[in-house]
């Protein structure tokens, strides 16, 4: 196997550092590419103002996610965070070859890390066990690559491959720093890192959470849930957007509660129900027994707590798996929402999708069935919510369609 080592203190992690990342992945088909932020740097200190170690680790694996959608698997490590004093790629060389005997290892480095290699820290073991993957930033620097080169080859037997990176993709980490603290800065950074900064008042970015522009909260939302979520995210926005302008509903809120829906769907089992217990919420024998539906009561929560939504999105947001007895217009939207926005593709939701326009009630009614004719197939337990629901809309003389 083919593994790949990029480094550094990534602070923060921009579209420089993925550019990067993807291109030399790709030039040198690597099978894994590891980001590792580092704890304290051998080279200089961190600037004031930097984010924790756990920030950073936190935005790098947020980058990590970003990046992995294509042949390279990209894994964030937090091995030089769990080792004390500084950070020496040849120490963190020497314990990757004990894990990984048998595969190839490259260090990947920018233009300024390669020219200096030659002074790092014992520099022989760097070179004896990874090959040095350096990308430069234009073709002009060609004669001190070569240069550079030729005296690693020498002095340390190292295997070098330089590989060009294209102009656009230069970022400067301490302006980019400087444009958060001024306000700007956002279209150098992926949304989720981005919205990690938010989240945690990085870099002079103390934006209010609770006040937040729908930009800015798809942003936050964004840095909480992995990247095969967002088009699921994204599409239950739409959907959300579009069922409100039909049936007279806040467009606002909608795409409010379609944003964060599904903000804690990746939180452990561990952390929901901490989450639960912190806020004093009363869960139900089947939610304890089945973590799987815990999101919506967590993300209801944090949506109320941290980013200061109105009652009737926190409701909608609690509501959006299992239905409820009693379903205000917004629950009804963001539940048949987040069944038939564009990327699903099951063989009932054409006829989802038709029904919400003539018939909200029936639709959610037609949502509910499906739920309950799927989990019987399976075997698995209903929750005696959407059995509730079911039974309410009925008594309500809602017209019920038969499920194909």
């Amino acid at each position: 196997m083919r593994i790949g080592l990029y480094g550094g203190t990534f602070n923060p992690p921009h579209l420089g550092h993925m550019a990067a990342a993807r291109s030399v992945a790709q030039a040198l088909e690597l099978d894994r590419l590891i980001l590792m932020p580092d704890n304290i740097p051998p080279h200089k200190p961190l600037p004031e103002g930097s984010a924790t170690p756990v920030q950073r680790l936190e935005m790098t694996q947020v980058m990590a996610d970003r990046l992995s959608n294509g042949q390279t698997r990209f894994v964030a490590s937090d091995l030089e965070l769990r080792r004390e004093g500084r950070s020496y790629t040849a120490h963190t060389l020497e314990e990757l070859r004990r894990a990984h005997p048998e595969d190839e290892l490259w260090l990947l480095m920018g233009t300024d890390m390669f020219l200096t290699l030659h002074q790092w820290y014992h520099p022989e073991l760097i070179c004896k066990y990874a090959h040095i993957a350096a990308f430069g930033r234009t073709q002009a620097g060609e004669e001190g690559f070569a240069e550079q080169t030729a005296r690693l080859e020498r002095e340390f037997g190292a295997v070098v491959r330089v590989i060009p990176l294209p102009e656009r993709f230069v970022v400067s980490s301490t302006q980019l720093r400087d444009a958060l603290r001024a306000g700007g800065g956002q279209e150098l950074l992926d949304q989720g890192v981005y919205g990690c900064i938010l989240r945690h008042g990085l870099y002079g970015v103390g934006k209010d959470l609770k006040r937040l522009s729908l930009e800015d909260l798809r942003a936050a939302s964004c840095s909480m849930v992995k990247a095969r979520r967002l088009p699921h995210i994204r599409g239950t926005e739409t959907e959300a957007a579009l069922l409100a302008r039909r049936w007279g509903a806040s467009e606002e809120l909608a795409r409010k509660a379609a944003i964060l829906h599904d903000c804690t769907k990746y939180w452990s089992a561990e952390e929901q129900l901490q989450s639960c217990e912190k806020y004093g919420i009363v869960l139900d024998q089947m939610e304890r027994s089945m973590p799987p539906l815990l999101h919506a009561v967590t993300g209801a929560q944090v949506a109320r707590s941290v980013f200061g939504m109105p009652e009737e999105v926190c409701q909608a947001i609690r509501s959006h798996t299992t239905g409820r007895p009693g379903m205000g217009l917004l629950e009804k939207i963001l539940y048949i929402a987040d069944y038939a926005e564009p990327s699903r593709s099951y063989a009932w939701c054409e006829r989802l999708r038709e029904l919400v326009v003539e018939d909200l009630d029936a639709a959610v009614l037609y949502g509910l069935n499906v739920t309950i004719a799927h989990n019987r197939d399976r075997g698995n337990p209903i929750h005696p919510r959407t059995l509730e629901t079911r039974e309410w809309l009925l008594a309500e003389g809602v017209r019920e369609e038969p499920v194909g």
